[in-house]
């Protein structure tokens, strides 16, 4: 069983944009000979480039300015790639980031314009999270996460604003932001377009106080032939566990399906082993320690 500590935080809101995302009125565009990209960011364009579609485009008018960002899934070889855009570097294979933008101010939304629609069942995104390099254990911090899947369609420039879900009091180092026209199963056509993008106000201050919740359950502990997991109020979608030995070696690492399931541990060798959370940006979420006793 795991013990996750979280902070409430008393915020003190600062009713000025945070004007920092490199290129978030998507002004500045690089012609590449067949094709533009937009300065700062990572895009799919690189890959399909060779094909001579393109599912990061520009377009105009802006909303405000000369002009914003149109992503597009689009069918190559039978396969649709999606329409992605990575404040930063974009690994084209994995379609994860690889880096972001330095950035060492704690805001308190995420905002600017969209437009978008899909034309099968999978939901784009928009998200945003900001880390701090952790010395100690060589791995980035998770500082703050805003994660906001598509609902519906904007078929006309629509203001967003989300909220930052704050798990540490210290100041981040880095910013990562990630665009998706579509969800794990993109659709033709699918598309989102933005403009406008910046951070608003500021989260100033924490209370003394903090709470524990209990986020895993591992039982039995120890374990013999299966370990049944409980994720009890964690979001598993888009998460997956790994399991390692107490040297660091992955044993199991998948995809999680669902809150609540068991695994088959009659494989594992009598010993310690530890239990992890990561999101799509390898950043550990939680973690619990079990033990094997055949």
């Amino acid at each position: 069983m795991k013990k996750v500590i979280y902070f409430i935080f008393l915020a003190l809101i600062v009713n000025t944009s945070l004007a920092q995302i490199p290129n978030g009125g998507f002004e500045s565009w690089t012609n590449m000979g067949t094709y533009e990209n937009p300065d700062s960011w990572g895009t799919m364009n690189n890959t399909t480039a060779s094909s001579g579609i393109f599912t990061a485009t520009k377009a105009t008018p802006g909303s405000p300015g000369t002009a914003y960002l149109k992503l597009t899934s689009q069918t190559i070889a039978k396969s649709v790639v999606n329409g992605i855009a990575v404040s930063g570097a974009l690994d084209s294979i994995s379609l994860q980031p690889i880096s972001g933008f330095p950035f060492n101010q704690r805001p308190q939304s995420f905002t600017g314009k969209w437009q978008h629609m899909i034309f099968g069942s999978s939901q784009g995104s928009v998200s945003a999270i900001l880390t701090l390099w952790n010395n100690n254990t060589n791995q980035r911090d998770t500082i703050a996460t805003v994660v906001k899947t598509l609902s519906g369609m904007a078929m006309s420039w629509a203001p967003f604003t989300f909220n930052f879900t704050y798990q540490s009091d210290s100041f981040p180092d880095s910013c990562i932001i990630v665009l998706k026209a579509s969800g794990a199963n993109p659709s033709q056509e699918d598309y989102l377009w933005v403009d406008n993008l910046a951070f608003a106000g500021t989260v100033a201050g924490i209370q003394s106080s903090r709470e524990t919740i209990k986020n895993i359950k591992l039982f039995p502990n120890p374990a013999s032939n299966q370990l049944f997991v409980d994720l009890q109020d964690l979001n598993y979608k888009g998460h997956k566990m790994i399991i390692s030995d107490m040297t660091g070696a992955v044993i199991i690492e998948k995809n999680l399906n669902e809150s609540t399931f068991k695994l088959n541990t009659s494989n594992l060798s009598n010993g310690l082993y530890i239990f992890k959370i990561v999101n799509s940006f390898n950043i550990q979420l939680a973690e619990g320690k079990f033990a094997i006793q055949h």
